[in-house]
């Protein structure tokens, strides 16, 4: 895929060669060394291929912190902004590896595409709903169990939802795997239960948000927080606990013959619910964080794709929750079909949105755990064959 930005007669792009150069200048210096994966990743290279720079673009969880203690950060000759060369070239990975490639260009004005996906989507169950039933259903009183599938036919929810939530699990995995194999063997390798163990670590605890230091991303006066990390949480956890509702759900509703909705205290509905408060609480955060941060190192004509992709994720816990509160009511239809466009929405898009940075940040930090690992066992072995597995022997004569 060649991007729309290309880089001097090189064949790479703009963001690929500034991400080079930054790289170089911050392995020279080496200042930042201890600070993050990134730059831990990055002093075990001389050169930067352009996979390496994409494998480092991906592990760079954008906390700052290298930019506010860059002593050759802007107005410095060097103009180093790592935060920002890294952002712009992760960017352009999600197109990259997008699949299928003739896709990737829905990366591009994201926010628009992701605006027009929606409306469409509500449109699309909407009308649905309205050729598939008679209009006073939909504004009818629906109670007990298989309320839901009086709008909506199970069989019709299960396909539409089917393929295009299919769809973009396939469309993610073909990216993981399209990732992880530019990296190599080593890189490609998922079966190390430590390395992968190492990785589910610092995802579920977004450990490279802590500035490293432990307390947190800088903000806008330099200071430093963990709110970024708390609203990320939120957001991450939130987001897992609907999925293990809907799983849920699906066991219910398959294994023991027993149709949505659910008892407020059973197990899918007190999921959802738990789940529902975090993605109204973390993407809202998110947003406020980012309005309140130095923008400097941000790019800012990218920020529409994280604002738009936190958008449909508080709005579809919000109908949600509603249609919670008004499902024994004559509401329930209508707010059934609003909430299942969003959702939709969410399905259509989840491959070609920012929700694509949790996949491949996921794999950046898996070829971290098994680079790491292959660097200590190299030390070990090393150690073994000075030291003689750590036996002191006594020189010959003596």
């Amino acid at each position: 895929m060649q991007s729309e930005i290309t880089g001097s007669g090189s064949g790479e792009t703009q963001a690929v060669e500034e991400a080079r150069r930054v790289m170089n200048i911050c392995n020279a210096c080496r200042y930042c060394e201890s600070r993050c994966a990134t730059f831990q990743a990055m002093t075990q290279r001389r050169a930067f291929s352009e996979n390496d720079l994409d494998y480092l673009a991906n592990l760079c969880h954008n906390c700052t912190a290298c930019f506010h203690s860059c002593q050759y950060a802007p107005p410095h000759t060097f103009d180093l902004n790592v935060p920002r060369a890294l952002t712009a070239l992760r960017v352009e990975t999600y197109e990259k590896y997008a699949w299928p490639a003739s896709m990737a260009g829905l990366f591009r004005r994201n926010g628009l595409i992701m605006s027009l996906t929606v409306a469409f989507s509500l449109a699309f169950v909407i009308t649905l709903v309205l050729v598939l039933q008679q209009r006073t259903v939909l504004f009818a009183e629906h109670k007990g169990p298989g309320s839901f599938y009086a709008v909506i036919g199970h069989g019709v929810m299960v396909v539409v939802a089917g393929v295009t939530f299919g769809y973009s699990v396939l469309a993610l995995v073909i990216g993981f795997v399209r990732f992880l194999r530019t990296g190599g063997r080593s890189a490609a390798s998922i079966g190390r239960t430590s390395g992968l163990l190492s990785a589910f670590r610092d995802v579920a605890t977004l450990k490279y948000l802590d500035g490293g230091h432990g307390e947190g991303c800088n903000t806008r006066d330099e200071g430093y927080s963990n709110q970024r990390r708390y609203f990320h949480q939120f957001t991450m956890w939130g987001f897992l606990l609907c999925f293990a509702s809907t799983s849920v759900a699906a066991i219910f509703d398959y294994g023991f013959g027993l149709a949505a909705p659910y008892p407020f205290f059973s197990l899918p509905v007190l999921l959802g619910t738990f789940g529902g408060v975090g993605l109204l609480i973390g993407p809202v955060g998110l947003v406020w964080v980012k309005i309140q941060s130095d923008s400097r190192p941000m790019l800012v004509r990218h920020l529409g794709m994280d604002y738009a992709f936190l958008a449909l994720l508080f709005v579809i816990s919000l109908t949600g929750m509603l249609l919670l509160l008004l499902r024994e009511t004559s509401a329930m239809g209508v707010t059934l079909a609003i909430h299942l466009g969003f959702v939709l929405a969410l399905f259509v898009t989840l491959p070609y949105s920012k929700f694509v940075h949790s996949v491949y940040r996921f794999a950046a930090l898996l070829r971290f755990a098994n680079e790491r690992q292959k660097q200590n066992s190299s030390r070990r072995v090393a150690t073994e064959k000075t030291f003689g597995n750590g036996r002191h022997t006594r020189a010959p004569g003596i």
